[in-house]
């Protein structure tokens, strides 16, 4: 399993912290996701994810990857 780190900027609060978590998860590979709002970071672990799939599952929650 491999861990990747994102620093996602515009996070705030647990709603979204859980709109980030909601969009990762349905990436294919990924198996869970930490969300970090206080540190602007999202940690992804899974195995052969696609990092431009988790980009744009960021984007969709309305975040953006810094």
């Amino acid at each position: 399993m491999t861990d990747t780190t994102y620093t996602v900027t515009g996070m705030t609060c647990s709603h979204c912290a859980d709109a980030v978590t909601s969009e990762v998860s349905e990436v294919a590979g990924v198996s869970s996701v930490d969300v970090t709002v206080e540190t602007g970071t999202v940690v992804v672990h899974g195995d052969n994810i696609d990092d431009q799939a988790v980009r744009a599952a960021i984007d969709e929650a309305g975040y953006e990857v810094a």
